[in-house]
């Protein structure tokens, strides 16, 4: 499973700084839930083909009496769910009574924790972690996460090798498409995936917050194999009360990213609410594939149906590409279609397209609509190719890439999601600059050379007018 890390210390020890270092590989993806807590975030980041969960738990300040008890509750229960726990301090401020009472909170918890001296720049490190030594920390690391210094030798000492690194091993224990069912508490999640199984593999009560842990079901439909992933409930954070509630939100989120596609079940009586919204960013963030299920749709009046699919068309305006279905998980309605969904969004998601095939398509796209113009330079879109799948990731090069507009990129998306019929997986497109071959050079070469590179220069503008006026024609 993936590694989960809980940053815990006082507050502006730069816990928030070194959230945001460890997630910037994914472009600091964070899943934020200000619905579970004020004080907690959710984010995801890389290292060397490892995967990990980051939770950014509120400042204590160690004195149990003086501070927001349900804060410290909250902040403690970030350390039991972690696999990580990383107690930052400040090694400007040096070692207060503060630290020496979250120190004495870790040690009864019984978790393994890792010291972190932070803001060791600008002074001698070595000097700036001499107090916390007397914390008695089997480890301790020295970074200054304002400057993303020691966060790397931080990662690659506390990582696990990964049990399964490629998704061929994945594969071998979970057999075709990974389905993952999420959603908020009670709103069908289990039932739903008894209706898919076509009998009672999972226990369904009417109570929310009955499936404890993610459970993986493989099984055979059609002649294709699946794996359903059927997860705990979402809650809001300050409504968990059981200790072994407190699991399930991890449990989600490491379920998201085993699948392959996710359905999202909504429940049509309570409507589009915040937090399946943050559920949804999380699951575009983790780059899977996304079904939207409206359960509950049964017994409704026309008056709620259509107030319902009017919400959804409004707040999932941004989602036109994946399917939505309104269903009946308990008596079977709508149900069954959404398997043709499924197949269609693992082949988007698995996809391999040609170089040519993308280049043109790119091609095709600029000349419908040109890029605008940066400092009396028009921006250049050269060739395209493919970087990845699942999601798919389209490479495109050219020149002034950084100063693509936002909404040309959007055009790009929207052309390449058309043309190549993507159903229910985002699209991710990176903008890499050619390289100009005269680059550096220009101070040595001879006058010959320099009039045979403007020459050539020349005689590029002039082919590319003339084939700007040929696709005109």
């Amino acid at each position: 499973m993936t590694p989960v890390i809980a940053l815990v210390g006082r507050p502006n020890v730069g816990k928030s700084t070194l959230f945001n270092q460890m997630t910037r590989s994914r472009d600091a993806l964070v899943a934020d839930f200000p619905g579970l807590t004020r004080d907690r975030k959710y984010g995801e980041g890389h290292y060397e083909g490892q995967k990990f969960i980051v939770i950014d738990t509120g400042g204590l300040t160690g004195d149990e009496a003086g501070i927001d008890a349900e804060m410290a509750h909250q902040s403690m229960q970030a350390v039991e769910e972690a696999d990580i726990v990383l107690f930052l301090v400040d090694g400007r401020a040096g070692l207060t009574p503060g630290d020496e009472m979250i120190a004495d909170h870790l040690r009864r918890s019984g978790k393994r924790a890792h010291l972190v001296v932070n803001k060791t720049d600008g002074q001698d490190p070595d000097v700036a972690a001499a107090d916390f030594y007397s914390l008695g920390f089997e480890s301790t690391f020295l970074v200054a996460a304002a400057h993303n210094r020691g966060i790397r030798s931080l990662l690659e000492a506390l990582l696990p090798e990964p049990e399964n690194p490629d998704e061929e091993d994945r594969a071998e224990r979970y057999p075709g498409i990974r389905i993952g069912i999420v959603g908020r508490p009670n709103v069908g999640k289990s039932t739903l995936v008894n209706r898919m199984l076509g009998e009672d593999r999972v226990v369904v009560y009417d109570m929310p917050g009955t499936t404890r842990d993610s459970v993986y079901i493989p099984y055979e439909r059609h002649g294709h194999e699946y794996t359903l992933i059927d997860t705990a409930g979402v809650r809001r954070r300050k409504n968990v009360h059981e200790a072994v509630e407190k699991f399930s939100i991890i449990k989600t989120l490491q379920a998201i990213d085993d699948a392959h596609v996710v359905i999202l079940v909504i429940d049509a009586r309570d409507g589009l609410v915040d937090q399946d919204l943050h559920l949804i960013g999380f699951v575009l963030d983790a780059g899977r594939s996304l079904v939207i299920a409206i359960n509950k749709w049964d017994g409704m009046d026309p008056e709620d149906r259509a107030r319902v699919k009017e919400q959804v068309a409004r707040r999932l305006d941004f989602l036109d590409y994946a399917d939505k279905y309104f269903i009946s998980a308990l008596h079977g309605t709508g149900v069954g279609s959404m398997y043709e969904s499924v197949q269609a969004c693992y082949q988007s998601a698995m996809a391999k397209w040609p170089t040519n095939r993308l280049t043109a398509i790119l091609q095709d796209a600029v000349a419908q609509h040109q890029p605008p113009m940066v400092q009396g330079r028009r921006i250049k879109l050269r060739y395209a190719h493919q970087g990845g799948s699942k999601p798919p990731v389209i490479v495109v090069h050219g020149n002034q890439v950084d100063s693509l507009p936002g909404a040309y990129k959007r055009y790009l998306e929207n052309t390449f999601r058309k043309v190549l019929q993507v159903v229910g997986s985002p699209i991710r497109f990176e903008f890499r600059a050619s390289e100009n071959p005269y680059a550096g050079k220009t101070e040595r070469l001879t006058p010959r050379q320099k009039v045979k590179r403007d020459n050539d220069l020349k005689k590029g503008r002039r082919i590319r007018k003339t084939r700007q006026k040929s696709v005109k024609r």
